[in-house]
């Protein structure tokens, strides 16, 4: 597919819109599609996308400035028209050859309002791509844009609905404002989200990535962290089996290990033996990892610390234990802590984590990290974020099966 998307300046410009445009073209790209950016300033900061500058796409550009003035005191200045069809001629190459152009906030904010009369002049005719109007803001909506707003043209561009065109807002608080000020149909109008790129925000090593991606630990919800070897002391079974109790309240719940075989015991490697034929014998496969599995050593501090800021929970099972530096890891990374009630344990966390004993029932121990998290707010927000906001989520989810259906909508109908 040959995907377009415009919008007055692209990254390293930096800014909400230009934010989610990168994103989306990353993506696009990454899916297998062409992908042309089409902006006034910015780079091209990938290679596999292409960057087309029209300087009069800028909502800075001085004659666009010009215009602005007189076109928010009311009155459409003469040059207008000139610069309209300047723009239509440069649209009409830049999208020469592309099936979808994505438009974002050119036909509902009052920056550029000669490049919205141009897109409307053009997008309907044969050649031109299938227009998607992405909406973030809405001028007519927002009350320190009214001032700049008058009846007529171009102003009523923003709050008319494009026939043809296909709308997407980015909540639902846009998608009532968009259908009550266009009397556009709800149905008709796609919601869909931004997100976060996790990685990216969190400024994870790149081992860690890796980690992430080979095991989808972060579709995980709670994930619970044990950063220690694997060691029969450790009692990591009891851990299996409190994540198949905890599993029947949070579907999506995981644990990882991070620790090596330990390395002073000739047996451990046998326990780790047991405790992969206990994982598929709890049906745990997918849920219970041991990077040991995919790493032979211990991991460096830097990737540990991503673990933790990733975890919801730290979850310390031990038998035995002399300190617990685990503890003081949690701590610092503002991550509730679950242990054994031992008394190196209690003399570190005081009354400041959650207890438990190591000889209880996994069912309890699971009711009891269940309920703690259950009303935890943090845990529900961070849980929500990585169901439904990660680029990579909604792109597979939403983006990409609204752009197929958009494309087949358009072979089928002939609607430009």
């Amino acid at each position: 597919m040959n995907i377009a998307l415009m919008h007055h300046s692209t990254p390293p410009i930096i800014g909400g819109v230009e934010s989610v445009l990168a994103h989306h073209a990353r993506l696009m790209s990454a899916a297998g599609h062409n992908v042309r950016i089409v902006a006034a300033r910015g780079e091209r900061w990938m290679d596999a996308i292409e960057f087309v500058r029209l300087p009069l796409v800028d909502s800075l550009h001085p004659e666009i400035l010009a215009v602005k003035r007189e076109l928010d005191a009311g009155r459409v200045p003469p040059a207008f028209e000139d610069i309209v069809c300047r723009l239509a001629e440069d649209l009409q190459s830049a999208f020469s050859g592309m099936d979808l152009l994505i438009a974002h906030n050119v036909c509902s904010l009052n920056k550029n309002l000669a490049l919205t009369a141009a897109l409307h002049r053009m997008y309907r005719k044969a050649d031109f791509p299938r227009l998607i109007l992405w909406h973030h803001d809405l001028a007519w909506t927002t009350p320190r844009y009214l001032p700049e707003l008058h009846p007529g043209f171009p102003w009523e561009l923003l709050r008319t609905s494009w026939p043809g065109a296909v709308q997407v807002v980015v909540s639902d608080l846009r998608k009532r404002e968009l259908s009550e000020l266009d009397n556009i149909p709800p149905e008709e109008i796609h919601v869909i989200p931004n997100g976060l790129r996790l990685e990216e925000f969190l400024r994870l090593e790149e081992r860690t990535i890796g980690l992430l991606e080979r095991t989808g630990l972060l579709r995980a919800g709670p994930l619970l962290l044990l950063p220690v070897r694997i060691t029969r002391r450790k009692n990591l079974e009891f851990a299996l089996r409190v994540l198949a109790c905890l599993r029947k309240d949070f579907p999506d719940a995981a644990v990882v290990i991070t620790g090596p075989v330990g390395a002073h015991n000739p047996n451990n490697a046998e326990y780790l033996r047991e405790l992969l034929q206990l994982r598929k014998a709890l049906g745990l496969d997918t849920a219970a990892h041991f990077l040991a599995e995919l790493e032979k050593e211990f991991l460096p501090d830097p990737v540990i610390a991503d673990f933790y800021r990733l975890a919801d929970a730290l979850f310390l099972p031990s038998l035995e234990e002399g300190f617990g530096i685990p503890l003081l890891e949690a701590g610092a990374s503002h991550c509730p802590i679950f242990c054994s009630d031992l008394p190196a344990l209690r003399e570190l966390g005081g009354d400041r984590v959650r207890y438990f004993s190591p000889d209880d029932t996994p069912e309890r121990v699971a009711a009891l990290i269940a309920g703690q998290l259950d009303g935890s707010l943090i845990f529900h927000m961070a849980a929500a974020v990585r169901r439904d906001f990660l680029w990579e989520r909604i792109y597979d989810e939403r983006i990409e099966p609204f752009l197929r259906s958009i494309l087949r909508e358009s072979a089928g109908d002939g609607v430009r």
